[in-house]
């Protein structure tokens, strides 16, 4: 990882159509999430998720994101989408986490105490981490940033940034925490679901250029 971030990969998360899926990628996009807690209103059901998924390929990663979800439903989503990588940003445990045979992904939320080297150790088989903005009454999805500087120090080889990037912040957060992967929904949005073309490729060109502190 060099301090223009360079290498940085970026996740688009909250698809909810094929057509904002193929604009990503088009956008230049390594993965896209596909949102499978029903409260959110980016909410994608199985059946479309599974369109989405076989319409893209297999050298785009398509992240499943569930929250506090009954294992069974996990696995049924699984077996209807072919999901690649799974995320869960609930209150879910390391035991629970590594049941499905996939890779997976742990959202930390950045609460006031929480300490991110003892929270990444609590998940020794997470692929990555990601560390998101904290509102007690919100999994996700805030539209917050938070402090950076909390986590700079971590190992940049599975650290996921996410809360509040947009493309006129993220090379700044590239260039300060040098993260593997930068992770965006509201900030590339319209309105809630539905991604604006423009944003897209002004935010992921910027990720990928990042800025040297």
């Amino acid at each position: 990882m060099t301090a223009s971030g360079i290498n940085t990969r970026v996740k688009i998360c909250g698809i909810t159509n094929l057509e904002d899926a193929e604009a990503a990628v088009a956008a230049g996009a390594d993965a896209i999430g596909l949102v499978f807690y029903p409260p959110s209103s980016r909410y994608v059901t199985p059946s479309v998720a599974a369109q989405i998924v076989a319409a893209l390929g297999p050298f785009v990663t398509t992240v499943g994101l569930f929250v506090n979800e009954e294992a069974s439903v996990v696995k049924e989503t699984l077996a209807l989408t072919g999901l690649q990588l799974l995320q869960f940003h609930g209150d879910e445990s390391a035991q629970y986490c590594r049941q499905f045979d996939r890779p997976y992904i742990k959202a930390l939320r950045m609460s006031p105490d929480l300490n991110p080297a003892v929270a990444m150790a609590a998940y020794p088989g997470a692929s990555g981490y990601l560390f998101d903005a904290w509102q007690p009454d919100k999994f996700g999805g805030t539209g917050a940033t938070f402090d950076w500087q909390r986590i700079v120090d971590l190992a940049a080889d599975n650290v996921i940034l996410a809360g509040g990037l947009n493309p006129d912040n993220v090379a700044e957060a590239v260039g300060r925490v040098r993260p593997y992967a930068v992770d965006v929904s509201g900030g590339v949005e319209q309105v809630p679901g539905k991604k604006d073309s423009v944003l897209l490729k002004a935010f992921i060109s910027a990720a990928k250029r990042g800025k040297a502190m």
